[in-house]
């Protein structure tokens, strides 16, 4: 029995099984390319041509509307290109991880986030549109390049700029700067409910202003001027202290409906506990996407078993039938009459 991939962000996927190095089952994916809009590249540098699926000389010459989005971890021409790596070595390598943590401590990682959903998935998706309206001008497909480390960069272009040209904002250590946990009044803090925290992004005078009134301080009993690095350890302890005198909860009503930017810090356990609704990212009027179906709701993922739905998948998309358009031979689909004999 095949087991499914522990990849949960398979929902509404279906799946086909090729063995590329077969010619018989190559030619499968060459058919259902010469209609398809799209083809993703996930393999390291050079795979798909040692493969005999060259983009610009076979892909494109069959099917001259494709888009061909690669999307590699390191640069697809640098010296890290056939390494191995995860999130952490392409954002380290890409100058964004020396930016993130503590002051005084070792860099840390956002989980995956930053590198492979961020500067990977969502980059290379970019390029993917903009490579179809370019399509719809010409005619043509072609082929999108995408690496994480160029796409993390690219996120990070703010501070990576603010270093240098802007140093009050990002030109201290990681760490100590307005952004990054450095400033007090842009920060997080624990309440009287050990463990739960409330967020403050108090950034402009007239929302510091609101922050304070509520928090139950009077202007001249701290430090000033606020911008002033050197008053910034008071403040924190200061607001550190007064955090911890109420509930998470009893802060919430506080700050509910001010313009104080103060929020509670909520857990992902607590929202769905709550029936919290996880929307789409973006809503479109005219063309919206699948919506959530009722009994998913936004907090289960979709394991996928290798070849799960993909017969279902071609039948409505191309038309094809087992037996007339394919045959399955060890798992895999393979040309009609043909065997699985190796290259």
């Amino acid at each position: 029995m095949v087991a499914p991939t522990a990849d949960l962000l398979a929902r509404r996927k279906t799946s086909i099984t090729l063995d590329l190095k077969n010619p018989s089952s190559r030619k499968i994916l060459l058919d259902i390319l010469s209609q398809a809009d799209v083809f993703l590249d996930p393999f390291r540098p050079g795979v798909l041509e040692r493969l005999g699926l060259c983009p610009t000389e076979v892909l494109l010459r069959r099917n001259p509307r494709l888009i061909v989005a690669r999307l590699t971890g390191f640069r697809r021409d640098g010296k890290y290109k056939d390494m191995a790596g995860h999130d952490i070595n392409y954002i380290a390598v890409s100058g964004v991880l020396s930016m993130l943590g503590r002051q005084g401590e070792a860099p840390y990682a956002p989980a995956n986030i930053l590198g492979d959903f961020g500067g990977g998935g969502a980059m290379c998706f970019m390029g993917i549109l903009l490579a179809l309206l370019a399509r719809e001008r010409t005619g043509k497909g072609q082929v999108v390049e995408a690496n994480m480390v160029d796409g993390s960069a690219y996120l990070a272009t703010m501070p990576r700029l603010s270093q240098r040209q802007l140093p009050p904002v990002w030109g201290g250590a990681r760490g100590a700067n307005l952004l990054d946990g450095g400033c007090p009044y842009y920060a997080t803090y624990e309440t009287k409910d050990k463990g739960k925290y409330f967020a403050v992004g108090a950034l402009e005078p007239q929302f510091y202003a609101e922050l304070i009134r509520g928090l139950g301080f009077k202007p001249e009993e701290l430090p000033q001027p606020r911008e002033d690095k050197a008053n910034w350890p008071a403040l924190r302890k200061a607001f550190e202290k007064r955090f911890r005198e109420k509930t998470r909860r009893e802060w919430e009503e506080i700050f509910q409906g001010t313009d104080a930017c103060a929020t509670p810090v909520l857990e992902q356990g607590e929202l769905e506990k709550e029936g919290y609704e996880q929307r789409l990212a973006v809503g479109l009027s005219d063309t919206p996407g699948l919506p959530f179906k009722a009994d998913e709701g936004g907090w289960t993922g979709g394991f996928l078993k290798p070849g799960e739905g993909g017969e279902a998948t071609l039948r409505s998309w191309l038309g094809w039938e087992r037996g007339r358009d394919y045959e399955v031979q060890n798992g895999t689909l393979v040309e009609v009459g043909k065997t699985n004999a190796k290259l």
